[in-house]
């Protein structure tokens, strides 16, 4: 339909564009429901269903994540480049556990380079639940 901009995460387009590098902006809900915006490196997993943020545990980003609970806080990842551009939506908790934070790691030295040391890393782990974009 004109101008719908849902995409399949299994699109080809979409996964050229997530292998590419592109920084993005994440957006997070402060307390008092503000949008708290942040540029961030992010990878796609389309099989797994999810993106993955880096970050420390102590950011204002992963403390809105966290204190959404369990259910997750809804969040929204964008990149733009040029007239291309992929918004992520979907809900993301903060995970800490060892396997996770490797994980994420990786595919974040993948897409852009391998990150710096970090003993406070945790990843922000988002479940996709809508693509947008014009790729």
């Amino acid at each position: 339909m004109p101008g719908d901009h849902r995409l399949d995460p299994h699109d080809e387009r979409v996964t050229t564009f997530c292998r590419e590098r592109h920084l993005a902006t994440l957006t997070t809900l402060r307390g008092d429901g503000t949008p708290h915006v942040v540029p961030v490196g992010v990878t796609v997993d389309a099989a797994a269903g999810l993106a993955r943020v880096i970050t420390s545990r102590t950011s204002r980003k992963a403390g809105h994540v966290a204190a959404a609970g369990p259910a997750g806080a809804p969040v929204a990842v964008c990149h733009v480049d040029g007239r291309r551009w992929l918004t992520v939506e979907g809900r993301a908790v903060v995970r800490a556990d060892r396997a996770a934070v490797a994980e994420a790691e990786r595919r974040y030295a993948e897409r852009y380079r391998p990150p710096r040391p970090n003993p406070d890393r945790v990843v922000i782990e988002i479940t996709i639940t809508r693509l947008l974009g014009s790729l």
